[in-house]
Formats: structure tokens, sequence, C-alpha cells
């Protein structure tokens, strides 16, 4: 049954950014190709929020800033193990700056993670620590929102956290398979999808939704 969004709807994109495009320093595989989709629902939810990966430069999240290990290695940090990643979407760069085709001029919030400089931030609602809230919660409670349409890179780290967390706040979630794509490290993408099945998320496309209002 085609879906239409309703005023209680919120959009949210998940890091649309040059270095998860192709060309970037943390590519992920065909991620530009979430944006004409992208584009095209936005024109039918009410309300959008984009968040932004925007680290610091030597993030703790960064193989840079550990001496001796490579991208995409394991280490640990205070608040358990960290996968280290290349330098990107470091704060004031291009390759931070969303994608240059994205097309969201009636977003009301860009909600930007991972700004402290020892903790990094996969999802939207929680830093990787568990503790440090990113504050879009409360901003959802207060917007009256209660369901979320969740979209954007990567699958299988940034939507799987953001949507984990969605759902033990207690908001009823969606997230719309062809305006997702993952990095896939040893089938990750496969597992993001059945974790977040059974975290009680609903899987949808794009054709699944009407025109809102």
């Amino acid at each position: 049954m085609l879906m239409t969004p309703v005023k209680s709807d919120v959009f949210v994109i998940v890091d649309v950014q040059n270095d998860f495009c192709p060309g970037g320093a943390l590519a992920v595989p065909d991620g530009a190709t979430v944006i004409p989709v992208i584009n095209r629902l936005a024109g039918s939810f009410p309300h959008i929020i984009a968040t932004q990966d925007w680290h610091p430069a030597g993030h703790r999240s960064f193989a840079s800033a550990h001496p001796g290990k490579k991208p995409f290695e394991t280490t640990e940090l205070t608040y358990g193990p960290q996968i280290l990643w290349p330098d990107h979407c470091i704060q004031g760069t291009p390759g931070a700056e969303f994608h240059p085709a994205l097309s969201i001029p009636r977003c009301e919030l860009v909600l930007r993670k991972g700004f402290h400089e020892q903790i990094d931030s996969y999802s939207a609602f929680f830093e990787n620590d568990r503790r440090t809230q990113t504050g879009l919660e409360g901003y959802l409670r207060e917007r009256g929102f209660t369901r979320i349409f969740l979209a954007g890179l990567a699958t299988d780290f940034c939507v799987l956290y953001s949507a984990l967390d969605a759902r033990r706040a207690g908001f009823e979630l969606f997230i719309i398979e062809d305006a997702c794509r993952g990095i896939d490290l040893n089938d990750s993408v496969a597992a993001a999808w059945d974790t977040m099945a059974r975290a009680g998320a609903n899987r949808i496309v794009s054709n699944d939704l009407g025109t809102g209002g």
C-alpha cells in the first residue's frame, strides 16, 4: 500500500557528503546513486533533517592519529573498539560539504556529529561512547515527530546506528532501501539489515511513498 508522508513524519538524510561519495576520502561504493532518489523524495516530506559528519583534524577515529595503524584496522579507545578510518569529513574542507548534487532546500535542521576529538559518532542520536547525546531525540520530541524515514550513507554504519537508536527511543522507523548504500566490510551490509529488522525497523523502497504535504 502506498504511504503518504504526514506532518508528524520526518525525513532524516544521513551524511550525503563528498568524502562518502565517489572520489572522496572514504567513498561508499555507488554512494552517489542515493542522491537522485533522495532529491525526489525530499519533495514529498513536510519536514527534513540532514546529518553531517564533522571531524576536527587529528580525530581519534583516524588511522593517521595512531602511529603504525592503517585504515580499517581496529583499536581500543576509552569507550571500546573503534575501526580506524582514513582522514575524512574534516571541518571546513570540501570533503565535509554535502554533495553538490544533493538538493534539499527545505531542510529544517543540519545536525553535525563527530566533532568531539576523542569520540567517533556513527549515530545521529549518540556519540560512540553511547552516553554523549547529539540532541536529536529531544528535538524530534519537541517538534512532535513520531515517524522517521531514514536514508543516506552508509547502511552498515551511520544509517544502522541511527536506526537502532531511533527504535530504542521509541520512534516508528522506515528505512528506504534504494536511498541507502553501504561500505560492506565482511558482509556488514547484510548483517546491518538483519540487525535493523530485528530491532523493529521497517524496510521499504522509494516507490512505496506517495506525495505528502
